[in-house]
């Protein structure tokens, strides 16, 4: 295994895990959807000083435009406004958790539009990484920090996270053609970033009472959602799509997967009070379930 893309991997699991929770306090102040416009455009603003900085647009294979438009609406837009609202809903460790399961359904959506098998250990391994999943989010929570507390229903929480792991599988999925015909990594994280950060400024010229902030925009919670967007949207997906275009992408969603166990002492020492033993043993199983997929 190539060092570099494993450390690459590891190392948006680390960026996506601390940028979760710099993102609980601002994403419950501005809302899903003015928090992910926020964030979207700070980062496609930087991205393209970045890319235009480092030459990279000339790699890019614009015959595979669907794919970054499938990535743009889906594996930007429908992933992170769910993402986020299932953050301010369920806390960080639970969004990641639930995220995490991107790697399990990029095994499933693989089977079912792209002809590959699911071995026996496959399935044990869906099996094991769903059951990881319950355990950590049904049995292991305190509740008495407010980081974690479930604000609302814990089944919209399940869903909202279920649905945007469906969605970055997705777009992972959809992206990996660009990235096999050289498009460079940050060239394909600048598109994907412009383009859902378009689609969701044009949504925002609706003017809908669901696009309202919770409270009142000040440049200091802008600063603070713009923070976080730069550790996930730059440095955690720069990361991600560098090392699926350099390693097999089963193992890369794998080892991307490993936010939620990262996060478990970051909460502690946040919160003072260390996770139960089922929160630390739901994640365990929710990464080895990923990895038996990918070995299987």
């Amino acid at each position: 295994m190539p060092i570099v893309a494993l450390a690459a991997a590891l190392g948006a699991s680390l960026c996506w895990a601390g940028g979760s929770l710099l993102a609980h306090r601002p994403a419950t102040q501005l809302g899903a959807f003015e928090f992910t416009r926020t964030q979207l455009i700070s980062s496609f603003a930087l991205l393209i000083v970045i890319v235009t900085a480092l030459n990279g647009w000339q790699s890019v294979s614009w015959v595979h435009w669907p794919s970054f438009v499938a990535a743009s609406l889906i594996g930007v837009v429908f992933t992170n406004l769910a993402m986020i609202a299932c953050l301010r809903r369920g806390g960080p460790r639970r969004m990641q958790l639930l995220v995490s399961m991107s790697a399990p359904f990029a095994a499933l959506l693989g089977f079912l539009f792209l002809g590959e098998s699911m071995s026996p250990r496959k399935l044990i391994g869906v099996g094991l990484a769903f059951s990881g999943l319950l355990l950590a989010i049904l049995f292991g929570r305190r509740g008495q920090h407010r980081i974690e507390a479930v604000q609302g229903s814990l089944v919209i929480v399940i869903a909202l996270g279920l649905f945007a792991a469906i969605c970055n599988a997705v777009g992972l999925i959809a992206l990996k053609p660009a990235l096999l015909a050289g498009t460079d990594p940050l060239a394909a994280t600048a598109l994907r970033t412009g383009g859902g950060a378009l689609v969701i400024s044009v949504v925002a010229l609706w003017p809908a009472v669901a696009f309202e902030t919770p409270t009142k925009r000040t440049p200091s919670v802008v600063l603070r959602a713009i923070l976080p967007g730069f550790v996930g949207y730059i440095a955690a997906v720069s990361l991600q799509l560098y090392a699926l275009r350099s390693y097999d992408a089963g193992i890369v969603a794998v080892l991307s997967s490993m936010a939620p166990v990262v996060m478990l002492p970051m909460i502690w020492i946040m919160s003072g009070d260390p996770p139960p033993l089922t929160a630390w043993l739901g994640a365990v199983l929710a990464v080895l379930g990923a990895g038996i997929i990918f070995a299987g």
